[in-house]
């Protein structure tokens, strides 16, 4: 049976432009940094351990990592680093963001793709001045007819989205790179989602269950798969 999807959702980070990679790099700086003063082998776990415990407080993006790797730095050199190392520290924070935004190879085209057929939105979490940001200088922003930038993305927040559309889950489908995120949420509320992995994925989007409901999950393995996959699930 065919589905009538009406509304096509897009994560944005690691989806429509390289992110991950950027934060991977911070971490592995803020590593060489507090090596310089301990010689252990779960820093990065550690460091894991505070930003999740931070989340709370901080939410996600760039800002929340440097205010928790300052905090996991003083914590794992037991108050022994230097302020020009803290200084590095935020340094890094200020680099991650300020990169550039590099577009996924093909990714525009199949936004374009699935534009001309059906109606799109996007939906990311983060920093909301770094996200605005980021859609601004993609130059993707006038293919989307909403932007929605939200402190979370779970079940609760697309409920409340699909609200505000004033539609029914079932005439969704949301396309992201993030099993916990973009999809799981999703399909629990009766939607649908189209799986893209990216090549690196931060740890706490990789604690999730196996998705259900995988009649309308579809996985693709770049953008040039994307505008065949949601014809697919309409087609049921």
């Amino acid at each position: 049976m065919a589905r009538d999807l009406r509304l096509i959702g897009f994560d944005a980070d690691d989806t429509l432009w390289r992110s991950e990679d950027y934060y991977r790099d911070a971490q592995a700086q803020f590593e060489r940094i507090v090596g310089g003063y301990v010689d252990l082998d779960d820093v990065h776990d550690r460091l894991y351990a505070v930003e999740k415990q931070n989340l709370a407080l901080f939410g996600y993006g760039a800002k929340g990592m440097t205010l928790s790797m300052v905090e996991a730095a003083i914590a794992i050199t037991g108050a022994r680093i230097s302020a020009a190392d803290l200084h590095r520290i935020v340094e890094l924070g200020k680099a991650v963001l300020q990169h550039p935004v590099e577009l996924l190879p093909g990714i525009r085209a199949a936004v374009e793709a699935i534009a001309r057929e059906r109606p799109v939105v996007l939906i990311t979490k983060g920093d909301l001045f770094h996200q605005e940001a980021k859609v601004r200088e993609s130059g993707l922003s006038d293919l989307f007819r909403r932007i929605e930038i939200v402190s979370e993305k779970d079940a609760t927040t697309y409920a409340r989205l699909f609200e505000e559309f004033g539609l029914a889950p079932e005439h969704f489908a949301m396309i992201g790179n993030s099993l916990r995120s973009d999809i799981v949420p999703v399909l629990e509320l009766g939607g649908c989602g189209v799986h893209m992995p990216y090549h690196v994925t931060w740890a706490h989007e990789a604690e999730t269950a196996p998705p259900s409901a995988t009649e309308r999950l579809r996985t693709v393995d770049g953008p040039a798969g994307l505008a065949e996959a949601v014809r697919s699930l309409a087609a049921g």
